[in-house]
């Protein structure tokens, strides 16, 4: 078992192949399952390359319950895909699994299970709880950390999407952890412009969510979500002491795909095996080298 390397400068190339892999899983458990989100779930796929991957989280993949592991939470449920895709990517799942994707008595149901699958730390789904858990999960790990329960202060990750930045809930937990200078905890937002009804900005306008964010007393940063490089030097960047921090990563629903990129309607809905495979070919050539599997 070894811990991650950060220090060393992260292999772009190599991680954007890992990331078109990515891609196609998602594509083709989607289609085997007949249903699911792709839209959400490819928009998002660099955010979980850069953090797991680059790497930006300390982990091992090899000892899931190590106490001093940095916490990964996926607030947008819905791109469970991605995970389960990462997952495997980590050798945490076999690859093979993921093609039962919402199947009956399957691990990998439509939204995360940590019931029952190894990688997740906690069942999320319902939009607008994943930053209050999140924010919990910081304080308390705080908390321990100052007991001496861990040699180091874990880090907490989560991803949001930005439709859900609509839920009060949001809102208060981002006071909450304001209050309590929580900066073991960064917020990732999914800024892809679309949800399930339609453009955020004509559902129910968001505005500057960087803005929105920093009057709450979060360090707050906007980045292109699909550079690699420029998500691993905001999420690498030094910290601000005693506050949270976001970063809002400005994306595109179904990132990668011709035909899905920028459509809401693809938002919840599974391609057929032709649109599959003309997918996956286009994701295997942009990527660099070709190699998507």
């Amino acid at each position: 078992m070894s811990d991650p390397v950060t220090a060393a400068t992260p292999d772009i190339a190599s991680l954007r192949a890992r990331a078109a892999r990515i891609r196609v899983s998602i594509l083709k458990m989607l289609t085997a399952a007949g249903s699911g989100h792709p839209g959400g779930s490819l928009s998002a796929a660099d955010i979980l390359t850069t953090l797991f991957f680059a790497p930006v989280l300390h982990f091992h993949a090899d000892e899931l319950d190590w106490p001093g592991r940095d916490r990964f939470i996926l607030s947008k449920g819905h791109a469970a895909p991605v995970l389960y895709a990462t997952l495997a990517e980590l050798g945490i799942i076999e690859a093979d699994e993921l093609l039962t994707l919402r199947k009956l008595g399957s691990r990998l149901q439509g939204h995360p299970d940590a019931r029952r699958l190894p990688g997740v730390e906690v069942s999320t789904g319902s939009l607008g709880q994943g930053l209050s858990i999140s924010a919990g999960l910081a304080l308390g790990l705080r908390m321990d950390h100052a007991l001496g329960a861990t040699a180091r202060l874990p880090q907490v990750y989560t991803v949001l999407g930005d439709g859900e930045l609509q839920e009060g809930q949001v809102w208060e937990a981002a006071e909450f952890a304001a209050n309590y200078k929580l900066d073991n905890l960064t917020a990732i937002v999914d800024r892809n412009m679309l949800q399930i009804d339609g453009p955020t900005e004509e559902v129910m306008a968001l505005g500057d969510v960087a803005a929105k964010f920093a009057s709450f007393g979060w360090e707050a940063s906007d980045v292109d979500g699909h550079d690699i490089e420029a998500l691993y030097e905001a999420l690498s960047a030094l910290r601000r002491v005693d506050m949270p921090r976001v970063i809002v990563a400005h994306t595109h629903k179904g990132e990668g795909v011709s035909f899905m990129r920028d459509e809401v309607g693809w938002h919840g809905k599974a391609p057929s095996a032709e649109e599959c495979a003309q997918a996956c070919g286009e994701i295997c050539a942009c990527s660099e080298g070709g190699d998507a599997r």
